[in-house]
């Protein structure tokens, strides 16, 4: 669930518990430019200031290309040079969330300093916003810290922290869209809450209510504004393009789109796991089997060689593939089971033990066993399908199946 879905839904719980007479304010309005650009004051906005950008360039492509020491260090610069403004802080708290992202959030080593740089980019940005109400860089600044910090308060169950800034997200996120035509950097949350706002409704019935004091929304809208992010943006532009990458794949079922967006990032930025791991399971999903297995060699040698962010999630992406591409397509059943067996041991030491790789690489394994008459060995792999697969899933029909026939 992205950043904004997680605004909108926590938000919408404490609205839901608010008295009767704050339910009549009207929506939010997201769909309009208030404010002329050139009626706006940007002197001394970083976020439009092409010399900064231009010195920054290394340093963003070295964060999402998980070379965070050197990021880091450009980042702290600006912040020796800027130190009352909001951006070297959020930069540095950037660089400490993707240092989370590729473990699925599960990774808690960097979270003190991500919240601690986040809360430091929220102060200085409402310094500036309170001595200037149409500093809509800082209203932008606010939107953000607020609504990755709320992001990674709700994955930690944080939840009373997760409503406040989710709140506060929302609201700044309405302020800095005056500013939408001075830059595609402000497009970006409302090309989110464009998009996700139908999405909750379709997929979140018990939430309608709640949407009802937030924009409506317009999916096709909201893809064509991430485009346009992905495309002229400069700090936004890699966050729109993982969002429209996922979007595509997993929310609009189009992996043909995702495809060239994932490609482009891994061009990009060539070392960073979720982006490889990522354009590896569209690859295998739309049968560019060459091009998986380069990617899930490289996302292996990488993690062998401790680069950050190749951890156990990705060797288990990596590992699955590898397998089902020896089982498959080379008749290498040996090396089949051995890739399938180091997924398992990927899975396992991350928890992931659901539905999904684990219990496709138990069922592999299965089958192989039972291929060469191994029937107990085909039975505990199967049994392990049977207790983690979903009961509706072919996967837990074959395991059944199987354990009936060849009872003990």
């Amino acid at each position: 669930m992205s950043i904004l879905v997680w605004c909108l839904a926590l938000a919408g719980s404490a609205v839901a518990q608010t008295p009767d007479t704050t339910r009549r304010r009207p929506p939010i309005q997201l769909d309009s430019v208030v404010v002329l650009p050139d009626a706006i004051n940007t002197k001394n906005w970083l976020l439009l200031d092409k010399d900064i950008q231009l010195e920054l360039d290394g340093a963003v492509r070295n964060l999402y290309n998980f070379k965070f020491d050197r990021a880091e260090k450009q980042f702290r610069s600006l912040r020796r040079r800027y130190p009352q403004h909001p951006m070297p802080y959020f930069l540095l708290g950037l660089s400490q969330w993707w240092k989370i992202v590729p473990s699925n959030v599960q990774v808690k080593l960097y979270d003190r300093p991500f919240f601690a740089y986040m809360d430091t980019a929220i102060t200085k940005a409402e310094t500036q916003y309170k001595a200037d109400d149409q500093n809509y860089e800082a209203c932008f600044f606010l939107s953000a810290a607020y609504g990755f910090a709320a992001r990674l308060h709700a994955e930690r169950k944080n939840w009373g922290k997760a409503t406040v800034y989710s709140k506060e997200a929302l609201n700044y996120l309405a302020k800095s869209q005056e500013a939408n035509g001075l830059s595609p950097e402000f497009l970006f949350g409302q090309a989110l809450m464009n998009y996700y706002a139908p999405w909750i409704s379709d997929n979140y019935p018990l939430l309608r209510p709640v949407l009802l004091f937030f924009p409506k929304g317009n999916k096709q809208l909201g893809l064509q504004q991430l485009r346009n992010v992905a495309d002229n943006g400069f700090y936004t532009a890699p966050e729109a393009r993982f969002f429209l990458m996922k979007i595509l794949y997993n929310d609009e079922n189009d992996p043909a789109a995702a495809l060239p967006v994932a490609r482009k990032l891994v061009a990009t930025y060539p070392d960073n796991a979720y982006f490889q791991r990522f354009c590896a399971l569209v690859c295998y999903n739309r049968g560019e089997y060459d091009e998986c297995e380069k990617l899930s060699r490289d996302i292996l040698d990488k993690l062998n060689r401790g680069l950050p962010g190749y951890e156990a999630v990705s060797g288990r992406y990596a590992t699955f593939f590898l397998a089902w591409l020896h089982e498959n397509r080379y008749d290498d059943p040996a090396k089949a089971q051995d890739y399938y067996q180091r997924c398992i041991v990927f899975a396992e030491s991350t928890g992931d033990t659901g539905p999904g790789f684990y219990v496709l690489a138990n069922q592999h394994l299965a089958r192989l066993a039972a291929d060469r008459r191994d029937v107990a060995t085909a039975r505990r792999y199967y049994a392990v399908v049977q207790d983690k697969a979903d009961h509706k899933s072919s996967e837990y029909r074959e395991a059944k199946e199987y354990l009936k026939q060849h009872k003990k």
